[in-house]
């Protein structure tokens, strides 16, 4: 049986401390402010939608955020499997926004969801038992203000049966610069129930499905990166950062991905796909590139690692958004919070 949620008086606890911190910035005309339902938290601007934080979701398995504006009032990622769009790809279901997963904690699955696969018999049985669930236990922090939204909060790593693998603490900061969105996403992976190996596997990491309009293979969109590899040939290279860009409702728009240098093996290698998915990974490095040492390795019970990174949504291409100077400031800035 899969254990996918903590029990009732449990998640009623939880709900109540989500709304005790969701006050600050509740009803701002301008700039952040920050609204609390049972299972989301949305975020605005001005008034209007930045996105929604989706912490409690069964189909999805994880949290993430979806959808996601940017400053032109444009969707800047893609709308399936929430809903379904005329014109979009509806492949790989488990692809929501903008989330994070990892397929090898511990010999369990947290990056798949049931409906990527459809098995029968054995088989069947064999992949639900490999799938696992990001549970979120607690926020910590919700706050708004003029010039940023923040979101703190802790999640669980937990196998098919609901058993405890690992914890992770992360801090999702938004704010507004010079007409871009800038999303900072920090996150601690801690080995909080005992050891835990973390496999060398190629779908783990942070993650954006991006417009289809603007994908590479679908769309016309284009990929580029710090050491100016371009396109298809930026799939598993290591880079300070990756812009992916293209059209999405009749404006030229980018969203470009930083890896901060404090960041757990930076500079992280990139599972960036024709098809849409972007995806900062440092944890396989043999699954995207056979010739590499495997990045497999167990975290002793009590320690942690950290991964540091800025998505920001931009108009038109890298050039024209200056991301070689938006990865230069953001080098500069220290790391938050061991």
């Amino acid at each position: 049986m899969f254990h996918l949620q903590r029990s009732r008086p449990a998640r009623l606890l939880a709900i109540a401390a989500c709304l005790l911190l969701c006050t600050a910035g509740l009803h701002a005309e301008e700039g952040f402010s920050i609204s609390c339902k049972a299972s989301k938290v949305t975020i605005s601007y001005n008034g209007e939608l930045v996105t929604n934080y989706l912490f409690r979701d069964s189909d999805a398995r994880k949290p993430y955020f979806w959808p996601v504006i940017g400053p032109t009032g444009k969707s800047m990622t893609r709308a399936f499997p929430m809903e379904t769009v005329d014109g979009e790809q509806h492949d790989h279901p488990h692809h929501r926004g903008i989330w994070f997963g990892h397929q090898g904690v511990a010999g369990t699955d947290n990056w798949l969801e049931i409906a990527s696969k459809n098995f029968e018999g054995a088989q069947q049985e064999s992949f639900l038992a490999s799938l696992g669930s990001i549970n979120h236990t607690a926020f910590t922090r919700i706050s708004a203000d003029s010039d940023a939204a923040i979101i703190e909060s802790e999640n669980d790593y937990l196998d098919s049966s609901g058993k405890q693998l690992m914890a992770d603490r992360r801090s999702m900061i938004f704010r507004m610069s010079d007409d871009k969105l800038v999303l900072d996403f920090n996150i601690a992976l801690i080995a909080q129930y005992g050891d835990v190996e973390l496999e060398d596997k190629k779908d783990a990491g942070l993650n954006v499905r991006v417009p289809t309009s603007m994908s590479l293979k679908d769309g016309e969109g284009h990929i580029v990166n710090s050491v100016g590899d371009r396109d298809d040939a930026t799939w598993s290279k290591s880079a300070a950062w990756v812009d992916y860009h293209g059209p999405v409702e009749g404006e030229h728009l980018g969203i470009a991905f930083l890896n901060h240098p404090s960041s757990f093996r930076y500079p992280t290698r990139w599972h960036v796909r024709d098809y849409g998915l972007f995806t900062a990974n440092p944890f396989g490095p043999k699954s995207l590139d056979e010739n590499a040492e495997s990045g497999t390795f167990t975290l002793k019970n009590g320690k942690h690692v950290h991964l540091r990174h800025r998505i920001i949504i931009h108009q038109g291409d890298e050039k024209t958004a200056d991301i070689a100077a938006a990865f230069r400031d953001y080098a500069a800035s220290p790391a938050i919070g061991d």
